[in-house]
């Protein structure tokens, strides 16, 4: 039986169409579908093109093994398909799945691309995703002169006071039709409201989720 999420693609995405390399094969760039996060890149061919489509998630073509594999089999980390794109010259794929566990990469970490200079970062997303990774690392990790960490410290009381005066001034900024200070106000507020989410535990992505809820 087909997923639901993507029993609408598999009559649109044309399998003989998709221009497959000299060897069968075409790049698979899988994509968080909430936040954008570029997760992994992988190989399929025809068939697992295929097999992805009819269970819902991802499979891809080892090289190395030359045999199919399942994401996530072993780790439990499947990757539930949400979409597939494929791009104007038909030989490259784009797939935007759900992530179980949040990790995608076979060392750990959420994502294959987590290297820059030899050192560990946070995978690129959605800027607000990537700020909000930052002050649950404050939270995690306080450190003395942050001004996260005293909010944080400072709980509901402090926070929420903070969410309520940017909301005035969001208002006045809108009031006053000046599109420079708006955005810097709405900025604050966004920053602010990520903050109890994080106090709270409550993970950006749920609030990804709701708004992907209400768009359909």
């Amino acid at each position: 039986m087909l997923s639901s999420d993507v029993k609408s693609l598999y009559n649109a995405i044309p399998l003989e169409s998709i221009h497959y390399d000299e060897k069968g094969l075409v790049p698979a760039i899988v994509q968080d579908y909430l936040d954008g996060t570029v997760l992994m890149m992988a190989w399929m061919n025809r068939e697992s093109l295929q097999k992805t489509l009819e269970s819902g998630e991802t499979w891809f073509w080892s090289r190395s093994r030359q045999e199919f594999w399942h994401k996530g089999e072993t780790s439990g980390h499947i990757q539930k398909v949400k979409s597939i794109r494929y791009d104007c010259d038909s030989d490259a794929l784009l797939v935007g799945v759900e992530q179980r566990g949040d990790i995608a990469c076979h060392t750990g970490e959420r994502s294959c691309f987590h290297q820059v200079n030899g050192k560990i970062v946070p995978p690129p997303g959605s800027t607000l995703s990537q700020i909000f990774s930052v002050i649950c690392d404050r939270r995690d990790n306080p450190k003395e002169d942050s001004y996260t960490c005293k909010l944080l410290a400072g709980g509901d009381n402090k926070i929420l006071k903070k969410i309520g005066e940017e909301s005035a001034e969001v208002v006045m900024a809108f009031k006053d039709d000046e599109p420079d200070a708006i955005a810097g106000e709405v900025a604050d507020l966004f920053y602010h409201a990520l903050v109890a989410l994080a106090h709270h535990n409550v993970d950006i992505k749920a609030v990804y989720r709701k708004l992907q809820e209400r768009r359909k």
